[in-house]
């Protein structure tokens, strides 16, 4: 084949095709990663309804040597839990339920939506529901929700832009010995890249024209 074919068809192919590298998905942060107790992790935001109403801020990363540990799963390095304030003793819940929903955003602008999954697990004190973009995706029921993991994972339902993941904590009534928080950990992610439409200089078209030009005259010299 001649170099000028082969040009040709190299660029047709360009036209018609592109490649979108795959990435992990910003802004999915476990717990807590790599911040120290008592500090604020400004990654989870929360508000609460029910008992404890009016109540907003930032999680506060948990003490792992005191109440309610060892009950709750242990701190690591890769996430700590979150509590909504700096005294972990406080009892939100003595008189009825409280819900405090822990909101994470990411943002998949310039990614292709359509491409994006990620897989992980969460616990909770007591139980709960997490929602992407106001959908479920998982749920945590019973009153341990804080002794074992729970998965979660979703490939579809994501956004061209800012993304919402939601986990809506419910802490349940109890006058004495009460605790609540947040824990969660992202296992793996993925997303492609966005790719444009290139956008082809005339020349482009005539080089694209005669490489299709090339191979057909080629095709018909092999049958001759």
């Amino acid at each position: 084949m001649t170099l000028f074919a082969r040009t040709s068809i190299a660029a047709a192919a360009a036209l018609f095709s592109g490649l979108a590298a795959a990435a992990s998905i910003g802004g999915l942060v476990n717990t807590g990663a790599g911040q120290s107790t008592g500090s604020t992790d400004t990654n989870y935001k929360y508000t609460a309804t029910g008992n404890a109403a009016g109540l907003s801020g930032f999680g506060v990363v948990s003490n792992g040597n005191a109440d309610p540990f060892p009950s709750w799963l242990p701190n690591t390095s890769s996430s700590s839990w979150l509590i909504p304030g700096a005294d972990q003793n406080t009892n939100y819940s003595p008189t009825g339920n409280s819900t405090f929903t822990w909101t994470l955003n990411f943002d998949l602008t310039g990614f292709d939506a359509s491409s994006a999954s990620f897989s992980g697990h969460w616990a909770a004190d007591n139980n709960g529901v997490l929602l992407l973009n106001g959908v479920a995706i998982s749920s945590i029921s019973g009153q341990r929700g804080y002794a074992d993991w729970t998965s979660f994972s979703a490939s579809s339902g994501f956004l061209a832009g800012v993304n919402t993941l939601q986990f809506v904590v419910t802490d349940t009534v109890d006058q004495t010995y009460n605790f609540t928080g947040l824990r969660a950990e992202f296992l793996s992610s993925n997303v492609n890249a966005a790719v444009a439409p290139a956008v082809p200089e005339p020349h482009t078209y005539a080089l694209m024209l005669a490489g299709l030009g090339a191979l057909g005259f080629i095709a018909r010299r092999r049958r001759s």
